[in-house]
């Protein structure tokens, strides 16, 4: 589909972004990375002008990251991506699909709603009540609502005083008025990436803790391993996913020793953990659900 142009949304260098691009470049000969603190909107014309090009006039946006990090600009920035939606243009996933994934609280919200089990979790602005939940819980932990990769997220022990508990409160809130607490769950050591295009389970990896860090994240040195979860842990990340109705996702899973929890849909998905865990081209299978779709 030669005469077809495509652009990825995206950080340039950055390994998923430019393996996206790649993958669209071998299937449409076009290649552009578009970094969207670049772009501009033009609203008497309603026209979003990266360099040279006006991305109202392509085909199709597919959105692999809209900023390194999560922040409210992140909404701002997807907030723009409307106005091509709005001229014609296909966007993977959409953006008020994405924005309702950005949000923590808005993802939790949506998921609480639905009945998805997930960790014991309070939101609140109150200093009183966050000390409450801590005790509650035991081992807390403090979550950004705007955040990836668990940056800015840090674990509260009731059992390190009241002193203490209460100033890691105020460090924390000092960034995050409204705070959102989830007891810390045993996990031992892995949770699971569960991989779905359009609604179609993929696959599954594992992201395995390193020197019993809390989290699994990459950035705290976990790493990706094949994962085999049962029916009733693709049963329920398949019912979580489905809520967004997203193009490319990845839902995020633990089990506990009385069920299995889920943490959060992402708005991007993990293209690495798909390559390294289960060795799937995830770029190559979102280009080609992404042409099907505008052939439709």
């Amino acid at each position: 589909m030669d005469d077809v142009k495509i652009a990825v949304i995206g950080l340039p260098e950055k390994w998923s972004s430019e393996v996206l691009a790649d993958a669209v470049f071998d299937k449409t000969g076009f290649r552009l990375i578009v970094d969207i603190s670049q772009v501009i909107l033009d609203l008497e014309t309603q026209s979003l002008h990266y360099k040279e090009y006006n991305l109202c006039e392509f085909d199709a946006l597919i959105v692999k990251k809209i900023s390194a990090t999560y922040s409210p600009n992140t909404l701002d920035r997807l907030e723009l991506l409307r106005v091509a939606e709005n001229a014609g243009v296909r966007v993977f996933s959409g953006a008020e699909n994405i924005l309702r994934l950005v949000d923590r609280l808005s993802c939790t919200v949506t998921l609480g709603n639905a009945d998805i089990p997930m960790p014991p979790t309070r939101v609140t602005e109150n200093m009183e009540k966050a000390i409450a939940t801590v005790k509650e819980f035991g081992e807390a932990v403090f979550k950004p609502l705007y955040s990836t990769k668990a940056r800015g997220m840090c674990v509260i022990k009731y059992k390190d005083g009241l002193k203490k508990v209460k100033d890691e409160i105020i460090a924390f809130q000092a960034n995050n008025p409204m705070m959102y607490i989830q007891k810390k769950m045993e996990l031992g050591g892995q949770d699971l990436g569960l991989v779905f295009l359009k609604g179609r389970y993929l696959g599954a990896y594992a992201r395995v803790s390193k020197n019993n860090a809390w989290n699994t994240t990459i950035n705290s040195g976990g790493s990706y391993a094949s994962a085999n979860p049962s029916d009733d842990i693709i049963a329920l990340a398949t019912k979580a996913q489905a809520l967004f109705d997203m193009d490319f996702t990845t839902v995020d899973v633990a089990e506990t020793e009385s069920c299995a929890i889920v943490f959060e849909v992402s708005a991007f998905g993990g293209f690495r953990g798909a390559k390294e865990g289960i060795g799937i081209n995830v770029a190559e299978l979102y280009v080609e659900h992404v042409l099907q779709a505008l052939k439709n």
